[in-house]
């Protein structure tokens, strides 16, 4: 089990490790790479993974449900704890809400589990960064028209892939082979932005980032729990949501903070810090769905 866990966390630290040496003594356009990232090579992956006839869509309904509950319900959990503690709920409850799927989250579940893991994933991401574009920024203003947040091309590639799934069309093996190819640069790629963010690291606001880092995961975990128990779900789908809500704030709330103005400097405590924290929250987490022999 320990040679499973190293061999699941040892890549992504030293993927995100080399962004963070290269970042320390270059200054790398990351702004940029994840631009390129989030509008090409990520709309790629998923168009092609949701396209791919082989993905049987229909089977995940019930862990996109169950993801829901956790990235929704987590906002609810939290909301009596950020009051008790006077904290600006804008600036709280969405980095609490919207965790790390997209760098962290699928690489950590395709190292773990395979490339059968792709799909729930990608399903996991999707379900994650479509609440994030639409209740995320209507929290933080809720004057923005939702056309206009779901105006992303993540949508459509989601709803294209979709759309040629359920069609029952099959895309040529040479068209899904580039398109995998392409998409394939986005989870290394993630992972190495992840690293040269880490340098950002501001240690000021570090109790609430220590908040952060425990109640993040804690209630993901504890929302987690009932919906396992109430929805039949295949054991590889009972895994991957066990380490979906257990994954840490998104890098994205602090771009979306600072866009906002929304004391991007607080948010950026509150992610790097409970990213941080990860390095003991997902081998714990790794290892206790590997004991419990899901896959």
């Amino acid at each position: 089990m320990i040679a499973q866990i190293l061999s699941t966390m040892l890549p992504v630290f030293l993927i995100a490790g080399c962004g963070a040496l290269y970042g320390r003594y270059r200054t790398p356009d990351i702004q940029g790479l994840n631009i390129l990232n989030m509008e090409l090579f990520v709309p790629m992956l998923v168009f092609a993974v949701l396209a791919d006839q082989q993905a049987p869509l229909q089977e995940y309904g019930g862990l996109a449900l169950a993801a829901s509950v956790v990235v929704l319900g987590s906002g609810i959990v939290l909301y009596p704890l950020a009051r008790i503690l006077n904290l600006n709920l804008k600036t709280f409850l969405p980095p609490m809400m919207f965790n790390n799927s997209g760098n962290m989250g699928i690489p950590v579940l395709v190292l773990a589990f395979g490339e059968a893991a792709l799909p729930a994933a990608i399903v996991l991401f999707i379900v994650e960064m479509l609440l994030h574009f639409s209740v995320g920024l209507y929290m933080l203003d809720p004057h923005t028209s939702i056309l206009r947040r779901l105006r992303l091309p993540i949508v459509f590639a989601s709803i294209a892939g979709l759309a040629v799934n359920f069609s029952g069309v099959a895309l040529p093996g040479w068209l899904l082979e580039t398109l995998n190819m392409l998409g394939g640069v986005c989870i290394p790629l993630m992972l190495f932005a992840l690293g040269v963010r880490m340098l950002d690291v501001d240690f000021s606001d570090w109790k609430l980032g220590m908040i952060g880092a425990i109640a993040c995961p804690v209630s993901g975990l504890l929302l987690a729990w009932p919906m396992i128990a109430l929805l039949e779900l295949p054991g590889l789908q009972v895994a991957s949501l066990w380490v979906f809500a257990a994954l840490p704030p998104a890098v994205l709330n602090y771009m979306v903070a600072e866009q906002y103005q929304q004391e991007p400097q607080k948010v950026a405590s509150l992610v790097l810090l409970s990213n941080l924290g990860s390095l003991v929250v997902m081998p714990i987490v790794l290892g206790l769905v590997f004991a419990a022999g899901y896959v």
